[in-house]
C-alpha cells in the first residue's frame, strides 16, 4: 500500500503545473508554511528525504515540547536556518515548490497513510555538519544527508 502511494505521489509531482503566488496564498496557512519548510530544506533532496522533513516537522507540532501548529513550530527562534538567514524566502525553482506544495498537501490530508519514515525523529541536520546539540539525542536514521535524532530516552 505505501508503494502505491508513493507511486501516486511521484505520478502526480510529474504533472503539476506552476502556481502563482496569488493562487499559493489561496492555500491553506499551515500547508503554505509546511511548503516554504520542505521546499527549503530539502527541495534538491529525494522524494523520501523531502517527505522526511514534513514528518520531523509535524513530529515537532505533536511534541509538547515545541508550538502546537506548523508555522509557529517552522517560525520559532533558531530552528530551522533558512528562516533566520536573513535572505529571501521567495521560492524561485518552480518545480521543486510545486513539488514542495504537493508533498505538503498530501502530509497534511486526513486520509495521508504515509508512515512516517523518521521514526518519530524531532531534529536532524547535514551529514556536513557536527551541531553541539546532535550529542545530546539519539541518531535513529540518516535519509540522504540528513541525519535524523529523537529524545534520549530518560
Amino acid at each position: 500500500m505505501r508503494i502505491a502511494i508513493i507511486s501516486v505521489l511521484t505520478i502526480a509531482l510529474s504533472v503539476t503545473v506552476f502556481c502563482s503566488p496569488s493562487v499559493a496564498s489561496k492555500m491553506p496557512e499551515d500547508v503554505f508554511c509546511l511548503a516554504l519548510n520542505i521546499y527549503h530544506e530539502a527541495r534538491s533532496k529525494s522524494l523520501a528525504g523531502q517527505v522526511a522533513v514534513a514528518n520531523v516537522t509535524l513530529n515537532r507540532v505533536k511534541s509538547e515540547k515545541f508550538p502546537d501548529n506548523i508555522c509557529d513550530v517552522i517560525f520559532q527562534k533558531d530552528q530551522f536556518s533558512w528562516y533566520w538567514d536573513g535572505k529571501s524566502d521567495t521560492p524561485r525553482e518552480k518545480d521543486a515548490w510545486e513539488t514542495a506544495k504537493l508533498i505538503a498537501e498530501t502530509m497534511m490530508d486526513p486520509e495521508n497513510t504515509i508512515a512516517d519514515n523518521t521514526d518519530g525523529a524531532l531534529y536532524y541536520h547535514a551529514d556536513y555538519v557536527s551541531p553541539y546539540w546532535s550529542k545530546i539525542f539519539t541518531r535513529v536514521k540518516k535519509i540522504g544527508p540528513h541525519i535524523f535524532y529523537v529524545d534520549r530516552e530518560s
